[in-house]
Parts: structure tokens; C-alpha cells; sequence
């Protein structure tokens, strides 16, 4: 008999998953609103301030929680299925979200029924992740740990590989690991996510859903937890001292001693590197050690926005994308303007000079999570009552 889960064990995981959501929208408020955000990088010392490279930084924690806990529910799933209808399962819904990402995403993104514009971003490496992890789930859960670390802790031993020209072979290593632009029939496509590295963390983060299941003692998993991510922590800060390994990016001293820190918090994720998801997961696993005894009524309000993830995805880029529209149609430029064809929101010419301050992000940023409670509240609450409708698995 499969063993199940305990409910009350799950409540950390979207704890975790929602304020990753929440800390999501802030990301992307910045890219629609932000002035900055069209004249240079946030992370760019010669140019940001603390406050902007920590509103930036915040958000790296997103996607690599999200990617690391859709594993972990793949394994929660699975206690409830054979492999063979888990596997079935990941690879339906995987190809599901990589088609998702390339329709309605993408246009969510860009406004463009033309679609001359497609970013391979974080639905597509979660769907083609799954696609891997469908096969992955028939080896032995010591090989699928061994494999997710290999990808994890190696992969920036390729760093330094490159494979020029916008051809079959250039566009073939640029979704295995190297963040480009390519031209294909009067369409500008850019992989933003490599799979060698997050599929790497999906598989770490199914092997982590066997300290979820109801046998396993609570005390024992609070501990892995706590210590892994106390690791985690330690690693990043002294492999990142060394500027040996790690990270494309090395870190420099600077002006004063705050910024050099900045330097070294400053990591690549375009693929995400070691460093970086140890930057990331570390803490996130503390997170999960210290809040699994969280009284659920101060925590369900961002278990919510945990529980209808892609929903909450997919309606707060669309929100955040139509009212900038308007915002640019009502300081002098043109909502047409917010429609992008070739470039990247912040690499949007048009836009140089549009913008407001970062107080004002803010209060987009937290408006727009508040707006979006009720919506995600009542689908949530209707894919509790429906759970015998098969196709609310899929979204």
C-alpha cells in the first residue's frame, strides 16, 4: 500500500511557494514600471542603489523555489499513483506548459497577436523539466539525487563552451545552457532558461519529497532541512570568496565594504549558476524547517496564492502588462508602446525615459497582490470542490 501525506506537512510547502508568488509580482511590476528598469540593469553596480539591487535580488529566490518544489509536489503526487500514471502525468503536463509558454504567455508578456517576439522563460524550463523528470522517476531515487546534483554543482564547467551563429546547432546549446537571441522566419526567439541547470533542481526537489511522507519523523526532517540549507549557506559563502568556481560572474572589491558585498551577492542566473542556487535554495530550506509549526490561519493567506500557482502567474502579467498600457498613455507616451515585437521590456527604446519612482512600484506591487487575493481565493477554493474534474490537475 502507497503511504500518503499528511496535510498539515504540505502547509510550509505553500507557505513557501506563495510568498515566492507574491515576491514574484514585484519583479515584473518593476519591468513594466520602474524608470530605471528601461536605462540600466538593477544589479548593475556602477549605476543601481541598495534599494533597487535588493528589490531586484529579492526575486532571484523565485524561480528557483519554484522549480525545486514542483518536484518536491511531483513526489507528493506520486504517493498517490503508480510511476506509470505519475510519468504520464509529468509528461502531459509538461508538454501542457511548454505550449502554454509559447500562446498564452508569451502574449501575456508582450501584448503581440504576431507573436514575432517568444521568450523561453520559467514555464517553459518547468514544463520541459517535468518532460526529463517523467523519465527520471523509473531509476532509483539515489540515481535521480545523483543525477540532479551533477547537473547542479557541474554544469558551470561549461561556461566557456560556446556555439555561435543563429543555427540549428547555436539554438540546440542555447536551450541546453547559454542564455541568446536567435532569428527564425521574422521571429525573434530568446531562451531565458537553459535546462541543463533546472532540470538538475526539479530532480533534487523530487528527491526531497521523501522526508514529506507521513512515516518519516518530523523532528528528523526539520534537522535535514535546517542543516541542509545551513550547508547551502556556508558553501556559497566560501566557494563565492574563492572566485575559483561557481559563478561566470566573479565578484569584485569595491568602493566601500557594502558594495563589495553586493559583488558577491551578484550572481548569474541566465543559467543559474551553483552559486546562485545556493544563494537561493539554501535559505529556502531553512524557511521550510522553521515554518512547518506555523498556525495555518497566519499563513493562509499566502498558502493561497501557493496553491493556484500558474493562475496566479498568468493573471498578474496580464494585470501588470495592462495597466502599464495605461500608465504609459497617461505620462506622455503610448500604450502601443507597451506592445513588443523584437526586444526585451526593458531593451524597449521607446520607452527610455518612461517610469516612476520606486515608492510607486511598491504600491503597484502590493495593489496588484491584494486585487488578485479574492480571484485566487475562489479558484482555489473551486479546485478543492471539483478535485474529480481531472483537468484542474493540469492548471
Amino acid at each position: 500500500m502507497q503511504q500518503t501525506l499528511s496535510p498539515k506537512r504540505i502547509t510550509s510547502i505553500d507557505l513557501l511557494r506563495g510568498l515566492v508568488m507574491i515576491i514574484m509580482a514585484l519583479d515584473h511590476t518593476r519591468d513594466y514600471f520602474h524608470k530605471p528598469a528601461y536605462l540600466y540593469d538593477p544589479t548593475d553596480l556602477a549605476h543601481t542603489t541598495p534599494a533597487i539591487f535588493f528589490t531586484r535580488w529579492i526575486t532571484h529566490f523565485c524561480a528557483p523555489v519554484f522549480v525545486f518544489l514542483a518536484g518536491t509536489s511531483a513526489f507528493i503526487s506520486g504517493q498517490r499513483k503508480t510511476k506509470k500514471e505519475l510519468s504520464i502525468f509529468l509528461l502531459k503536463r509538461g508538454v501542457w506548459l511548454m505550449l502554454l509558454e509559447l500562446t498564452l504567455v508569451n502574449f501575456s508578456w508582450f501584448f503581440n497577436p504576431t507573436f514575432s517576439l517568444l521568450v523561453l522563460q520559467v514555464i517553459w524550463v518547468l514544463g520541459l523539466s517535468m518532460v526529463i523528470l517523467s523519465a527520471l522517476i523509473h531509476l532509483p531515487l539515489k540515481l535521480i539525487f545523483a543525477f540532479g546534483l551533477l547537473l547542479v554543482c557541474s554544469h558551470n564547467l561549461l561556461d566557456n563552451v560556446t556555439v555561435e551563429g543563429n543555427n540549428l546547432q547555436g539554438w540546440g546549446w542555447a536551450l541546453l545552457h547559454k542564455f541568446s537571441f536567435f532569428k527564425w522566419n521574422g521571429t525573434t526567439v530568446a531562451v531565458g532558461y537553459p535546462i541543463i541547470p533546472w532540470a538538475g533542481v526539479m530532480a533534487l526537489g523530487y528527491c526531497m519529497g521523501k522526508i514529506y511522507q507521513q512515516s518519516f519523523d518530523a523532528a528528523k526532517r526539520k534537522r535535514i532541512l535546517m542543516w541542509t540549507g545551513i550547508i547551502c549557506i556556508a558553501l556559497f559563502f566560501i566557494v563565492r570568496y574563492s572566485n575559483l568556481y561557481g559563478d561566470p560572474l566573479k565578484w569584485e572589491r569595491q568602493s566601500t565594504a557594502f558594495y563589495s558585498f553586493l559583488s558577491m551577492l551578484n550572481t548569474n542566473k541566465y543559467p543559474p549558476s551553483l552559486l546562485y542556487l545556493l544563494m537561493t535554495i539554501g535559505p529556502s530550506l531553512l524557511f521550510l524547517s522553521l515554518s512547518e509549526n506555523i498556525a495555518e490561519k497566519f499563513s493562509a493567506v499566502t498558502s493561497t496564492y501557493g496553491r493556484v500557482p500558474l493562475f496566479y502567474y498568468v493573471a498578474h502579467v496580464f494585470v501588470l502588462h495592462f495597466f502599464a498600457m495605461l500608465a504609459a498613455q497617461f505620462t506622455g507616451y503610448h500604450w502601443q508602446d507597451m506592445i513588443f515585437k523584437t526586444t526585451w521590456i526593458t531593451l524597449q527604446p521607446s520607452l527610455k525615459g518612461y517610469g516612476f519612482s520606486l515608492a510607486v512600484v511598491y504600491i503597484i506591487w502590493i495593489a496588484v497582490v491584494i486585487v488578485l487575493f479574492p480571484f485566487c481565493k475562489k479558484y482555489d477554493a473551486y479546485k478543492m470542490s471539483n478535485k474529480d474534474k481531472w483537468w484542474l490537475s493540469y492548471l
